[in-house]
This record gives structure tokens, sequence and C-alpha cells, in this order.
């Protein structure tokens, strides 16, 4: 198989973005050795140490990468459904695996070696929802082509889950945001940032008296959100000029009067007065959704009636439904708890690792917050705090940059691609890594729950490494073949 130009396999395949992997490895491999190397260790390529056996795992990844670059790329394509069942099978078989390891049985071991199918479940689901929205006839804003694809999406995380792997299940959110990319309504990405915000909000100023009155400020601030999103919403898809006035004098005038009253006349619990003006904004949604028969306010109102439901259950299912170590850890995040010496440790050492590099850190195999096995699991899920530690805010900065460089290239390959197939895999890959990269920071740095996943090609371990090497290259592979010619 040529270009038309002449050129082969080898001379299409993006090098840049093979040339930041290999630099991601290899900043990699020196944070595995700063967070794993003791002085009593002989040599840091000693297969029996950490930093040797991620040597091995490297030299695989890299085998593994070009093995995948000599495939044919129409096979991922054809291919794709049937390699998706067969992780899904995995996924429900290792549920029932006997081997529990720190609570979880999301690992399959194989003599000498653990597996973690979660791990290589990412390219398979990429690939076959990116088959499925590929297809002749597709349309993402049709119910029935959206669930499907969203179930292709949600079933390996509900197996995931059922290995008790909630931090895994997680990343598979991430497919979402491809979703937005191929035409998923934005009404339907806002609403999950709406309800990252209520419960935020509402969870952390609960039990918090707003300004020394008888009433919650959790409560009041969400429910105003309510009625601010669900005025923008009829703006935005109703164009009602009308009823955004109607509404945002009815709602505006009678909570800022019923706050003065409670603060200077007499206290009471504003609340009640809020939820008396949303159920005036149902009715007037409805009252407008009958009279127009616009399916538009019908949506806004099932949006609105979601959002208060939503936020009276959240605090029901934080101490009712989730278990008491990921309750600890939200209460943890919010401020609600401090907890130094359980929940909080990890995320307070790591705080102390980082702000003890400085800006040009304390150098290489010279953390002493990490020499002194401080951070738990500080080659794996916290090794960020070792990059921090010993290169200081300029190496963080740096490995920073370095994905920054790899998230847009991945972009602008994906942006080229002349079928939907590489395009919509491309956005996949993309998805995936800018969510490790942005919750496994964030939890290091204190800003997102502590939920367990580990930094691309940073992190200790040969599951994680070969998942995000097949993942890439799969793409890699698939864009390498975008112009030639079939012979």
């Amino acid at each position: 198989m040529k270009e038309g130009n002449g050129k082969g396999i080898i001379a299409s395949l993006d090098w840049w973005t093979i040339g930041i992997y290999l630099a991601l490895l290899a900043f990699g491999w020196l944070s595995v050795c700063g967070a794993s190397y003791s002085f009593d260790d002989a040599d840091i390529f000693d297969i029996s140490s950490r930093s040797g056996m991620q040597i091995v795992w490297i030299a695989t990844s890299v085998c593994l990468g070009f093995v995948i670059l000599m495939m044919d790329d129409r096979g991922f394509d054809t291919f794709a459904f049937i390699i998706y069942f067969a992780m899904l099978f995995l996924l429900f078989a290792t549920i029932f695996n006997p081997h529990s390891i720190k609570g979880s049985r999301s690992w399959l071991v194989l003599g000498p070696l653990r597996l973690q199918p979660a791990e290589f479940a990412k390219f398979a689901t990429a690939l076959a929802v990116s088959k499925l929205m590929s297809t002749y006839g597709f349309n993402i804003k049709r119910g029935k082509d959206f669930f499907l694809a969203c179930a292709i999406i949600v079933t390996p995380m509900l197996l995931i889950i059922g290995q008790r792997e909630t931090g895994s299940a997680l990343v598979y959110s991430a497919f979402f945001l491809m979703l937005y990319r191929e035409g998923m309504p934005g009404s339907i990405l806002f609403t999950g940032v709406a309800m990252v915000m209520y419960f935020v909000i509402g969870i952390r100023y609960e039990e918090t008296e707003l300004l020394g009155m008888p009433t919650s400020a959790g409560k009041y601030f969400v429910l105003l959100l309510v009625h601010v999103f669900t005025i923008i919403m009829v703006h935005v898809y109703c164009k009602n000029k009308a009823l955004v006035a109607n509404l945002s004098i009815v709602t505006g005038t009678v909570t800022l009067i019923a706050t003065l009253f409670s603060k200077f006349v007499i206290p009471f619990d504003i609340v009640w007065v809020q939820l008396a003006l949303t159920a005036y904004v149902f009715g007037a949604l409805l009252y407008e959704g009958l009279k127009s028969r616009i399916k538009s306010y019908f949506l806004i109102l099932l949006f609105a009636l979601g959002s208060v439901t939503f936020f009276y259950s959240s605090s029901f299912v934080l101490n009712k439904v989730m278990e008491p170590h990921q309750r600890v850890r939200i209460n943890v995040l919010l401020g609600l708890e401090e907890d130094l010496a359980g929940a909080g440790y990890n995320v307070h050492q790591a705080e102390i690792a980082i702000g003890s590099g400085g800006l040009q850190g304390k150098g290489f195999l010279n953390g002493t917050q990490t020499k002194l096995r401080y951070v738990p699991e500080q080659d794996t899920d916290f090794i960020f705090c070792t990059v921090g530690e010993e290169e200081g805010f300029l190496g963080s900065a740096g490995v920073l940059v370095l994905f920054l460089c790899l998230i847009l290239r991945l972009i602008h390959v994906a942006e080229r691609q002349p079928f939907k197939f590489g395009r919509i895999y491309g956005y996949c890959v993309m998805s995936v890594f800018l969510f490790h990269l942005f919750i496994n920071v964030g939890m290091v740095l204190g800003l997102t729950p502590v939920i367990g996943i580990p930094l691309p090609f940073f992190s200790y371990g040969g599951s994680s490494l070969w998942g995000f090497t097949i993942l890439l290259f799969i793409f890699l592979r698939i864009d390498a073949g975008r112009n030639l010619i079939r012979i």
C-alpha cells in the first residue's frame, strides 16, 4: 500500500505524536525511579526493582506499538464489535475473579503476571462507538441512535463498577466529550456541569446559615441557580422574551423581598418561598408547552424537575448509598472534614511533597518525602508529586506542557481524518487522555476527588502502559492510512 506521492506507512506516521509519546515514556521512567528508588537498592536497572521492571513494561509497550503499526488499519473498523464484545466478556468474567487486590476484583492474575482488563476496555469501547457512529444513517440527534451510543459507553462502566473499581469506571464518562464534538446537544453537557455545581454547592454549604438567617445557604443558592439556568434555557431555546421577563421579574423580585424580610423583619426559612417559586416556574413552562406544542418547553421543564430532584436526592446518596470511604473522600475534598491521618492523608502528603520542591526542585533521586515513603501510592496514582518534589514548579509545568502538546496534536490529527471512524476514534483517545490528566493531577493537588486512576505513561504498571499505548497507536495507524492507495 502506497500513497499517491509514493510514501509508505512509515513516512505517513505522525512523528510529532510519536516523539511526544517517547518523551513522556522517558520522563515517566525517571519519575518512577525517583518515586521507588531506595539508596539500599543496588541498581536502578535491576529487574527486581520497580524502576527496572518499568523498563520492561516500556520496552514491551514500544514493541506493541510497532506491531500495531504493521497491522492493516481496516481491521480495526471491521473487527470493532468483535473486540468490544470479547472485552465485555472478559470484564464480566473478572467480576467473579477470586483474587481481590486492595478490595477490588479488577485484576486477572496469570501466574506472576497481573492484568487489569478495564485498561484495555478503553480502546475496545472507543473502536465500538466509532464503528457505530460512522455507520450510514447514524444521527446522534435522533434519540434511538444517541441512546445506543450511550449504551456502548455505559455497559463497560457498569461491569467495572461490579469489580468495585469506581475510579476506572468514571474514566468512560470522558467519551461524552467526543459525543459533544460529534453533535450531541450542548444542553446535555450543560446539564452535567449544572449537576456537579448543584452537588458541590449544595453539600458544601448545606449546614451553613445564610447571613445569620435560618436558611441553608446551600439550598438557597442551588434553587437560585435552578431558576437562573431555567430562564437562560428558555431564552436560548424558546426565544420567548415575554416568558423570560415574566420568570425573571417574579422569581428575582420575590426572592429579594423574602430575603430582606427574613433578614430585617422576621427570620424564616426562605427555601420554602423558593420552592413555591420553583413550582410557579414548572407551571409556567407546562402552560407554555401545552399552549404552543413546542417540545423545548417540556425538555426545559424536565431539566428543572431533574435539577430539583437531583439536588434533594444527592444528600441521601452521599450519606446512605455511597461507601464510607467514598463519603469521607468527598467530605475531605469539599472541606467538610480534615482527616489528615485518614482519607486526607495521601493528598496532604502529596501537597507537602510538591510544595517542598519549590521552583527548581530538589534534583533527581533527592526528594525527601518520596525517599521516606510519606506519600502512599507515590509511584502509581500519586506519581505527579514526585515530579513536583524532584523537578519543582518548572519541571511540573514542563510535564503539563508536554501533555498539552499531546492533547492539541491529537485534536489536530483527528480533524484531518477523511472518514468519520478515524475522527471519532481520535476524539475518544483525546478525551481519555484529557480525563486522566485532569483527574490525576487534580487529585494530587487536592482539586478533585481521589479516585485512583493512573497518570498516562508516568504511573508504574504494565496494564495502564499497555492500555494507553494500544489506544494511541491504533489511532496513529488509522491516521497513517488516511491517504493510502489500496493495492
